[in-house]
């Protein structure tokens, strides 16, 4: 057998290693790793646009703040609380060469949805244009379904979805007049499949993904608007301590170890290259996580088996104290 036989025969395999072991090193689904090394770069794409995010106070929605301001985007900051908002606002020109009057905070309760008409009129009137929104804002859960009162669960889809459908009701008919814009909503791993501790939670974000799937559809004679959404595994944030759990008005008091998860900065890094390249859903997560939006994707037999497993670890875990998210995949720490 000759050298080129040789090697058209072993390139196959060669293939199939390579592609392997880039999985293996990968911290998002293969086509947003190969735009974020081939792709359009946000530093080209995104400065100078007009960019709304909700839940921009804290987590994800602070670091896109601070990341964008950095790339000169022009920023909406909403969420409930003003003082948080100001500080961001504060870090983002710090960060920057932007001018106070490219960023305008503006305080949004997701659940007040009539306020939402107006709030999109303010932007407008201030900016003149919208050109992305990001529908960050949200609550995660942690509490068994046969613990938790109806009333969390009318909470998280009022907040998590009703929400988010409300402000995109009212930003898009701008976009469409406009024909051009992208609509971003952050959904979640479990809004691909489920996961103990969070019924509500996941429900939610499954129902934005049915949402947001079958509109994007309906928008398709609009080639110039985009609609994504980023579904992030474990990410370094707030998230956790701001979580419903068996009862309102009960709160988190010990959110666990956080060092196991993915940095805020890599996952918003990858969601503004995402933006950038009109990516229409977008896989964040580590290893071994990433390999779970695969498996549900693809085996969902074994992927149903293997959640299994390690869910009546998690709930086990959550029974007895532990902390329910490290103890997947590291030695499980007492509250």
């Amino acid at each position: 057998m000759d050298l080129v036989t040789l090697l058209l025969c072993a390139s196959p395999a060669l293939y199939l290693l390579v592609q392997l072991l880039r999985f293996i090193c990968a911290d998002a689904d293969l086509t947003l790793l190969w735009a974020a090394a081939f792709g359009r770069k946000p530093e080209k794409v995104l400065r100078g646009q007009v960019v709304w995010i909700t839940g921009a106070s804290s987590g994800i929605g602070e670091e896109l703040a601070y990341q964008l301001a950095s790339l000169g985007a022009r920023l909406i900051l909403s969420a409930r609380r003003q003082n948080e908002l100001e500080r961001v606002k504060r870090g983002c020109l710090e960060r920057s060469s932007l001018q106070e009057k490219d960023i305008l905070v503006l305080p949004l309760d997701l659940l007040q949805r009539g306020s939402h008409e107006a709030k999109t009129r303010t932007v407008v009137q201030y900016f003149g244009k919208i050109d992305i929104l990001i529908n960050n804002g949200g609550r995660t859960q942690r509490s068994l379904f046969l613990d938790t009162g109806m009333e969390v669960y009318q909470a998280l889809m009022d907040l998590n979805y009703l929400g988010t459908v409300s402000l995109t009701k009212h930003v898009l008919p701008h976009m469409t007049e406009r024909g051009t814009g992208a609509v971003v909503t952050v959904s979640s791993a479990v809004g691909l499949a489920g996961a103990p501790l969070a019924t509500g939670y996941s429900a939610s974000k499954h129902a934005l993904q049915g949402f947001f799937n079958s509109l994007r559809a309906e928008l398709a004679h609009y080639p110039r608007i985009t609609i994504s959404t980023v579904c992030p595994g474990p990410v370094q944030s707030q998230i956790v301590q701001n979580a419903f759990l068996e009862q309102l008005d009960q709160r988190v008091t010990h959110a666990g170890d956080q060092q196991y998860k993915m940095s805020t900065s890599r996952c918003v890094r990858l969601i503004l290259v995402g933006i950038a390249n009109d990516i229409m859903e977008m896989w964040i997560s580590e290893q071994p996580f990433l390999l779970f939006f695969y498996l549900w994707q693809y085996t969902p037999t074994w992927a149903w088996t293997i959640t299994n497993i390690l869910g009546k670890r998690r709930v086990r875990n959550f029974k007895a104290g532990l902390d329910a998210d490290s103890a997947y995949f590291t030695k499980a720490k007492t509250s």
